[in-house]
C-alpha cells in the first residue's frame, strides 16, 4: 500500500483551489436535467467528479470534456432512461442526491458503491420513498434496488442528518407532476450545504419557496440550460490554512479561485484557522495566509472551542493545527464525523497519538491536546482524502518526517494536492 512522506520543508506562495466538489456534483446533475446543451467551466476534480458524470450518463445525458479537462458539455437525449444501474464510487453526496432523481424519472434502478459506501445511511430514503410510489430494496446500504416513479406530496424528515438528503429531494421533486413540501422535523444541520443547493436550484431556472419548517417546490419545472463556472473549493482551503499556521518560518501562502461571498459552508475555515490565531486576509481578489507569530512557543497557536456540526469537514485539518496549538481544543458536535468515509473522529485520534500528539474523543467531540512538537512516524490514512491531506501540516513540526498509508486516497477529490504542495516548496513523497 503506497504511504506519502511529509516532510518540513516549506516555502510558502500562490495555490489555485480545484472545483468546489459539492457544487461541481450538483452542477453535473442539474445539466443533466436540463432541457439543451450546459457547458460547465473549472471541472477539474476526482473520483468523486467521475462518479457524478457516470450519474449524468446513466441519467440519460452525453458528456464530452473539453480539451485541457477544466471544462464539460453536457447535454439531454431525447428520450430518459426507464432504470439502469450506478456505481457512485465512494461518494456518499452523488448516492443521496440521486437515488431521488431517478426516482423521479421512473423504472428500476440499481446503486452500487466502493470503501465505506455501502454503510453510509440511506434510512431517511427507506422511510420515505416507500410512501411516496417507489420500492426500496437493501439489506441495508449498497447493493440498493429501486422502482417505481415517485410521486409528489409531503416529505417529512429531521434536519441533523446528512442534508445531502433534503438536497436529494430539492433536485427531483421539480420534475414531478405536482407541488411537493420538504418539512424538517427537528433543525437543520449543515444548513450552508443547503443554501448552495438552493442557490444552484435559482440558476438554473428552478423556483423553491421557503415555509415555516421547510419549502414548498412546484411541480412540472424545467430545468434551464447555461453556461456555469463552478467555484473553487472552501474545504480544500483550509489544508493550505493549515500549512500556514504551521509553517515554522512563517511563510505566506495566497489562495486563489475562492468566492469571498461563497454560501459553502467551510468558508468558515478562515474563522477557524483564525480562532488558532493566524493572519487571514483579502488582497486582490486572493486569499493571504501567515503565521505572523510563528517563532513564539506554539507557534503562537492557541487552543479554542468550535462547534462543528455545520462544518464537518473542517475538522481533519484543524485537528493537525490543534494538535501543535497551546492548550486545549475541543471539537462539539461532531458525531456526524463518523459516517464518513472513515470515522473520522477516531482517524484523527489515532493519527495524532501516533505522531506524538495527544487526543482522545467522546461520542461526539474530538478533544486534542496540544504539544510543541511531534515525534512524526507512521499515522494510518484510512483510505480517507482528508486524512491524508490534513497531515501534510503535520510533518512542518515534527521531529522526524510524517509517513501516511494510502497515499492515493487524495484522488477522490484532488488528485493534484501532492503537485500542489510541492509548488509551495512541500516535501510530497510517495513511495
Amino acid at each position: 500500500m503506497p504511504e506519502v512522506r511529509y516532510g518540513a520543508s516549506f516555502s510558502g506562495g500562490r495555490v489555485r483551489m480545484p472545483a468546489s466538489k459539492s457544487a461541481a456534483i450538483r452542477a453535473i446533475l442539474c445539466a443533466a436535467l436540463s432541457e439543451g446543451d450546459c457547458t460547465l467551466r473549472n471541472m477539474e476534480g476526482g473520483g468523486d467528479v467521475e462518479a457524478a458524470v457516470r450519474g449524468a450518463q446513466a441519467l440519460g445525458a452525453a458528456v464530452e470534456y473539453e480539451p485541457g479537462g477544466r471544462g464539460m458539455l453536457i447535454h439531454k437525449k431525447n428520450t430518459p432512461p426507464n432504470g439502469g444501474e450506478l456505481d457512485c464510487g465512494e461518494s456518499g453526496a452523488l448516492l443521496r442526491f440521486i437515488i431521488p432523481v431517478a426516482a423521479a424519472l421512473g423504472g428500476r434502478w440499481r446503486f452500487t458503491g466502493q470503501g465505506r459506501l455501502p454503510q453510509r445511511p440511506l434510512g431517511v430514503y427507506s422511510r420515505l420513498l416507500p410512501g411516496h410510489g417507489v420500492d426500496f430494496r437493501t439489506q441495508g446500504g449498497l447493493p440498493l434496488e429501486i422502482e417505481g416513479r415517485l410521486q409528489p406530496g409531503r416529505y417529512e424528515l429531521p434536519g441533523n442528518v446528512s442534508s445531502q438528503f433534503v438536497t436529494g429531494l430539492l433536485l427531483a421533486l421539480p420534475l414531478l407532476p405536482g407541488a411537493s413540501e420538504i418539512l424538517l422535523t427537528s433543525p437543520l444541520e449543515s444548513q450552508g450545504y443547503v443554501d448552495m443547493t438552493l442557490a444552484m436550484l435559482a440558476d438554473f431556472g428552478i423556483r423553491v419557496r421557503p415555509v415555516a419548517g421547510g419549502w414548498q417546490v412546484e411541480g412540472n419545472q424545467r430545468y434551464a440550460s447555461q453556461e456555469y463556472a463552478v467555484e473553487g473549493d472552501w474545504s480544500h482551503a483550509a489544508f493550505f490554512l493549515n500549512l500556514a499556521a504551521l509553517s515554522p518560518s512563517g511563510a505566506q501562502v495566497r489562495i486563489a479561485g475562492l468566492r469571498p461571498d461563497s454560501l459553502q459552508g467551510d468558508r468558515a475555515c478562515v474563522e477557524v484557522f483564525g480562532g488558532f490565531g493566524l493572519d487571514i486576509s483579502w488582497e486582490n481578489g486572493e486569499l493571504v495566509a501567515e503565521n505572523r507569530r510563528c517563532h513564539a512557543p506554539f507557534g503562537g497557536l492557541r487552543g479554542q472551542t468550535v462547534d462543528v456540526s455545520q462544518i464537518t469537514d473542517m475538522v481533519p485539518a484543524a485537528a493537525v493545527c490543534a494538535a501543535l496549538s497551546e492548550g486545549e481544543t475541543r471539537f462539539t458536535g461532531a458525531a456526524r464525523l463518523r459516517l464518513k468515509e472513515s470515522d473520522r473522529i477516531e482517524s484523527m485520534r489515532e493519527a495524532i497519538n501516533a505522531l506524538g500528539g495527544r487526543a482522545w474523543s467522546t461520542e461526539d467531540q474530538l478533544i486534542v491536546q496540544g504539544v510543541e512538537r511531534l515525534s512524526g512516524g507512521l499515522a494510518q490514512g484510512c483510505n480517507d482524502h482528508r486524512v491524508l491531506m490534513s497531515l501534510a501540516g503535520a510533518g512542518l513540526r515534527s521531529e522526524e518526517p510524517v509517513r501516511v498509508t494510502d497515499a492515493w486516497s487524495v484522488n477522490k477529490t484532488y488528485p493534484a494536492f501532492y503537485e500542489d504542495l510541492r509548488k509551495l516548496g512541500g516535501a510530497a513523497d510517495v513511495v
